[in-house]
């Protein structure tokens, strides 16, 4: 069992920058990744990013790309999430998630935080 904890949301105004955390509380394993999502209201949730925990290789969302970064934190199992250049339309609830980087990267990760809200106002 992976637990993820994500810290970091907020309120901001257009055009400023947020950095988002999350932890992972249980080993993981080669080829494990970290990765976030999002989810706006009345839509689906979208795949931002994610970070394969061996060997940093990294894949975004097509929207987010040149805009958000993903790095690994200081602790082995610990990502950050970059919100740089902020859109009214990135206001969503942001969600840590936690599996093998390709499944990830499907949209299918088995594991999941609790989401932590974003709000950018014009």
């Amino acid at each position: 069992q992976v637990r993820l904890v994500e810290s970091g949301g907020g309120s901001v105004q257009t055009g400023t920058s947020l950095r988002l955390s999350c932890a992972a509380s249980a080993r993981t394993f080669n080829g494990y990744g970290l990765g976030w999502f999002r989810q706006a209201p009345g839509k689906e949730r979208e795949f931002v990013g994610a970070l394969r925990l061996s060997d940093g290789g990294i894949a975004y969302g097509d929207s987010v790309k040149g805009r958000f970064t993903i790095s690994r934190a200081d602790a082995s199992n610990s990502v950050y999430l970059h919100l740089n250049t902020l859109k009214p339309e990135d206001t969503a609830v942001y969600y840590c998630a936690a599996d093998f980087f390709g499944v990830i990267v499907r949209g299918r990760p088995s594991y999941w935080g609790q989401g932590t809200q974003v709000t950018v106002s014009s």
